[in-house]
């Protein structure tokens, strides 16, 4: 299963156009990101959890038993509390580490620069990023799931994309700063197809 550590970690960074909007230091915190991840992968995944339902519950039509209703159910618990596992996992592992540090946001036309200080940065291109959400206090930027690796194939390789890990910036509208640099990352969001068009006024007015 793909980790945010075979995304990229820190590394001596390009310098942003001298135009790119700056934000404020932020820190991920780790709470944060386990709330939001799980509600994404639970929100997308829920039906998986029929499968081992329906593993558990089959015998019950040959040999009809409370054991395996109660099999079945053991079966999901033990599915949603691994993959959950998993999630949570993220937090603890050294190689995440760069998810939860404090650092400021760099945007322009190329990139998303996260710098840690001035010699240490990760750039994420923007065909990295495959889909933005704006939430009433932060922008969630979705990172692209990547290849799983050559050497899986079959169902090990649509195990690896199908349970593979969220990774996300996060960037609150707090951290820009000022109201000018925040609609300047909206549009630029736009312009990216990130974030839907702003309707065209429409209508004129009624003739006296």
């Amino acid at each position: 299963m793909q980790q945010p550590n075979q995304r990229g970690g820190y590394r001596q960074a390009s310098g942003p156009s001298p135009l790119a909007i700056r934000t404020k230091k932020h820190q991920l915190d780790t709470n944060t990101y386990t709330r939001i991840a799980m509600l994404q992968v639970w929100r997308k995944e829920w039906w998986y959890a029929l499968i081992p339902l329906a593993i558990g519950l089959l015998p019950a039509l040959i040999w009809p038993s409370w054991w395996w209703i109660g099999l079945a159910v053991l079966l999901v618990v033990l599915f949603v509390l691994l993959r959950s596992a998993q999630i949570t996992g993220v937090t603890q592992m050294e190689q995440s580490k760069p998810l939860f540090e404090r650092m400021n946001y760099e945007i322009d036309q190329r990139q998303i620069l996260l710098r840690l200080n001035e010699k240490q940065g990760m750039n994420v291109t923007w065909d990295n990023i495959g889909a933005v959400r704006r939430d009433p206090e932060a922008f969630l930027l979705w990172l692209r799931t990547p290849e799983a690796p050559a050497e899986l194939a079959g169902w090990r390789r649509w195990v690896a994309r199908t349970f593979d890990v969220p990774v996300f910036l996060h960037i609150p509208t707090r951290i820009f700063n000022s109201p000018n640099d925040l609609k300047l990352f909206e549009s630029l969001l736009r312009r990216k197809n990130l974030l839907p068009a702003v309707p065209a006024a429409t209508g004129t007015a009624s003739a006296a």
